[in-house]
């Protein structure tokens, strides 16, 4: 276990989510079902099958595209994200 890039992805993943949609989808489930620990469950087990096909993807991704083309392309998204917002079409 490589503790140095379990913490890192850990705080980069929690300052990503917080605030996002999955959090506000989860405060309005809780609060129209009086639910929180079954939310809770549910919100985790989701998290967790998403999380498993971007890391399964991203291992298989990583075998047949070089990282530096893979590093390019999602900068190229970024960026284009960045564009589309600051034009208001996103």
């Amino acid at each position: 276990m490589d503790w140095k890039i379990l913490v890192s992805t850990f705080i980069t993943i929690f300052l990503a989510e917080l605030g996002d949609k999955t959090q506000l989808a989860a405060i309005f489930l809780t609060s129209q079902t009086n639910r929180p620990l079954s939310v809770f469950i549910g919100t985790v087990a989701a998290m967790a099958v998403v999380t498993f096909f971007g890391v399964t993807v991203g291992v298989l991704l990583t075998k047949v595209v070089p990282l530096e083309i893979i590093k390019g392309i999602a900068a190229l998204v970024f960026i284009a994200l960045g564009i589309l917002i600051l034009l208001g079409k996103f």
